[in-house]
Parts: structure tokens; sequence; C-alpha cells
């Protein structure tokens, strides 16, 4: 689900969710931590009406906001959770709520903290604790709002990850979650990979949920996802055009473009085949490498898929922050030579066309001349790159 998030990589049960409603039949949710709301986008299809949604970063921020995703403009928090400040405002928001529309009970609240702390594919994790910490905010603002729902979702390590209780007692974030919630509410904790439930890549992370307990005929499973069968990277990207030209920006869709690298790049991946790497070339010209001081200095491969040509065939990869770079994992595309595009990874990680980047309408943005969608993608695509990793 994308910070890019379960809620729109695999729906829950929008109806058992739904149980039991305000008095004007309203359905409503807070997000946390929630990036650019790719994550909790799919609550808003689902007809949720989203109290509060808090992110420390404002650009990000503003694209919840061409995406319409609250009624009132202060809905949208900027802020550090880890601040009184920014937890008032939340509150702010449930009793605007509780005045306007009668919510005194919140239906859902769904947290993301980061999990820089606690992602295998970090390598630096300074602050581990610090990080992992920002977990027992989210705890805390649950046990003040109690929900009827709440949901949490991370990196597959995050459960016996360390973090730093209320109590000030470090234990691992299961232990954390079950000796603050777990009186109020029954818990489901579970490791699941994203793909055999509906997102179109694989995907593995941790998914707690809690059900209220006064809630008595509702149990965490009556709201988990149902498995779906696989979709192989062609059903999901094949019928796009193909890119061949370095540079090359499809003329009906600004996101599906050919990102430039450097040209001599080209040549490591040209000649390998779909589950080859360009460390497998026989021609030692062509293995990844770097000229330092007039000499050859051969790229390091730490981790298994970098500069790796993807099936067709099989189930879309792992999408990972730098998803933009060759050195990354799993980004070079089955025939074309290149990373994937924007919109490939859009799909790829079940973000619908109906989601926003810009406040350009994207009928507009495709009219632009290529100019000027060279001018926008080098300001916006960076952003959008490391959400839909997030």
């Amino acid at each position: 689900m994308p910070k890019t998030k379960p809620y729109s990589q695999i729906k829950l049960n929008p109806e058992i969710l739904a149980e039991s409603r305000s008095p004007y039949g309203l359905r409503t949710y807070i997000s946390l931590f929630s990036s650019a709301g790719v994550g909790c986008y799919g609550f808003k299809e689902e007809s949720f009406y989203c109290v509060a949604t808090v992110e420390l970063l404002e650009r990000r921020l503003k694209v919840q906001e061409y995406n319409n995703k609250c009624i009132y403009p202060s809905g949208y928090i900027s802020g550090d959770l880890t601040q009184k400040s920014t937890k008032d405002k939340v509150f702010s928001e449930l009793e605007l709520w509780r005045k306007g529309f009668n919510v005194s009970d919140l239906d859902v609240l769904i947290a993301t903290p980061p999990c820089q702390g606690m992602s295998v594919a970090n390598h630096k994790k300074k602050d581990e604790l610090k990080r992992n910490s920002l977990v027992v905010e989210s705890i805390e603002l649950t046990q003040q709002i109690k929900p009827k729902f709440f949901i949490f979702e991370n990196v597959r390590a995050f459960l016996n990850s360390i973090c730093t209780d209320t109590d000030g007692i470090d234990k691992s974030i299961k232990h954390a979650i079950d000796y603050n919630l777990s009186g109020d509410y029954n818990i489901h904790f579970q490791v699941l990979n994203f793909k055999d439930y509906g997102n179109l890549s694989s995907r593995t992370r941790t998914l707690v949920l809690g059900v209220r307990k006064d809630l008595k005929e509702i149990t965490p499973l009556d709201i988990f996802p149902d498995l779906k069968p696989e979709k192989t990277l062609r059903q999901v990207i094949g019928h796009l055009p193909s890119l061949k030209k370095m540079g090359e920006i499809s003329s009906t869709d600004i996101y599906h473009n050919f990102r430039r690298y450097t040209p001599h790049m080209e040549q490591w991946i040209a000649d390998i085949k779909e589950g080859q790497s360009a460390f497998d070339n026989t021609d030692i010209t062509k293995i990844p490498h770097s000229i330092k001081d007039g000499k050859i200095v051969y790229n390091a491969q730490k981790n298994g898929d970098k500069y790796t040509r993807q099936f067709w065939d099989k189930v879309a990869p792992c999408i990972h922050t730098r998803n933009d770079i060759m050195a990354s994992q799993g980004t070079v595309h089955p025939t074309d030579n290149r990373v994937f595009s924007i919109r490939e990874v859009m799909l790829m990680m079940s973000v619908p066309d109906s989601f926003n980047w810009s406040d350009i309408p994207f009928e507009k943005l495709n009219s632009l001349s290529d100019k000027e969608k060279q001018a926008y993608l080098k300001k916006e695509e960076m952003n959008i790159i490391k959400v839909l990793a997030a």
C-alpha cells in the first residue's frame, strides 16, 4: 500500500470498515506520514473522507491538494509528528469534524512511519532507534483518538525492529504495539507480499490491522484483503509504446518517457537478455565501470539485481527508491535499453490514471512543447520517483 502503500495497492474491505458510520453516513480516516497521499488514495476512491493528513515535506503535501483529498484546507498538515504543535492540529481537525458533521468516532487511522532505519536496502542506519520510534507516535495517537480501525504498514523487518516505547524501554515494535493497544483492540500482524493481493509488482510488507473490541462482530481478518491472481509485467505495461530514443517522451503521456543517462552506458545493457545483468557481459568493456586517473574501475555489485533486464512474463520487480537509475535494483526494461518510465512504475505500483501529480491538467501537460515537457519533468520527476517507492 503507496507511500506507495497497501491502501491503493490492495483493497481492504470497505464495507466492513464502514460498519458504523456517523449520523451523516460519512466514512472517515486520518493518514499519518502520508507522503504524497498515494498510499491512502484508495480510501478516497472508496468514498472515505479525509479528516487530516500529516506529512513533513510540504512539496509532497501539495500533491495531496492536487487530488482534493481534504474538504477543509486545514486538513493538510505539514509538520513533525514528534512535535506537540503538529498533534494539536490533528485534534483540531477532529473537533472541526465533530462540530461540522457530528463525527465523534473516527473510522480508520492509517500510519506508515518512515522505514529508513528498518529497510534491508538501507546500508546507513544512523539514529535507528530515533527513526523507529516514530511508530510510537502512531501508537500514542491511536490510543488518544481510538479509531474503530487502525492500519500500520511498513517493511518486512518492521515488527522485529527495536523502538523506544513510551515507558522509555527499548523493545520490538510488535511488542510495543501489543503492549499499548491490545487492551482496546484485536490485532493481526502479518508479513505478506502484496502481489498476492492485487498489487501489480512484488512488494513484501508488514501489515498490522487493529479492530476496536467494542465492534464485537468484526475481527481483523474480516477486513483482510482477498487473494488475487498475479499479473505479469507484460500484462501490466505491455500495452505502452516502446521508447527507443534517449530523451523520447510519448506524445500522449508525458509520464511515459525515456529517462536520459550517460550515452556510453547503453552498451552495458544493449546485448543482455531477460534475467541477465550487465555484469554478465563477456566483453569487459561492457561491464559497468568508471574511469579514474586513466584506469578502469569496475562498479561494485552489492545488490544482485543491478543493471539487470527484467522478465516480461514474470511479476514486476519490487520498486526501490532510485527506480530511475540502472544501478538500482530491477530497473531495466525487458526489451528497451532504458529504465522503466514513470508511467510504467505507476502502473506497477497500482497508481490509477486519475491520480494527479500537478495542478496542471494532464491534457494540458501533454499539449506542451517538447522543451516545456522537459522543463516540467526536470522540476517534478525526482519527487514523483521517490514518492512512488516510499
